[in-house]
């Protein structure tokens, strides 16, 4: 019975540091993005390749960089801002739809693998991680409700 509890104290303390340093990520790379985007400029860290290039390559109008631009600060401000569970959701949700579909245009598009799809695809990864991870006071509720027979 000990090792029981001593592997759920464990767990009951890495299920927060795993939340924070995913949501961190998470929420660095939404704002920096959106900075990249709103000035049209920067590089990519992962390409190596200007914003507006990559946009452009993919087929997308530049005017689209200002769009994703505002949404992404919000969403990252928004991720680490304490209470409004709701607003939280449609981030990831946000997010989680940028992100594929900047995998999606990638793989359409023929590009580089290294470039343009394994990195929306660990940051995918990343963003559902922070999402399942969330402290009850960042979720809007029980996902799956248990029924307790009468």
């Amino acid at each position: 019975m000990s090792t029981i509890s001593v592997k759920g104290t464990v767990a009951m303390k890495l299920k927060p540091i795993g939340y924070w340093v995913t949501t961190a990520a998470i929420a660095l790379e939404t704002l920096t993005g959106g900075v990249a985007d709103l000035i049209h400029g920067g590089t990519d860290l992962v390409a190596g390749q200007p914003v507006v290039q990559i946009v452009t390559h993919e087929g997308y109008p530049v005017y689209l960089l200002a769009i994703l631009g505002v949404w992404k600060l919000l969403g990252g401000i928004a991720l680490l801002a304490p209470r409004f569970p709701r607003l939280k959701e449609w981030v990831y949700a946000g997010i989680f739809f940028e992100l594929t579909g900047a995998l999606v245009s990638g793989i359409v598009r023929g590009g580089d693998p290294g470039t343009v799809i394994w990195p929306p695809l660990i940051l995918t990864t990343v963003a559902l991680a922070s999402w399942a991870l969330r402290p009850p006071s960042r979720t809007l509720g029980v996902l799956f409700p248990v029924r307790r027979l009468a």
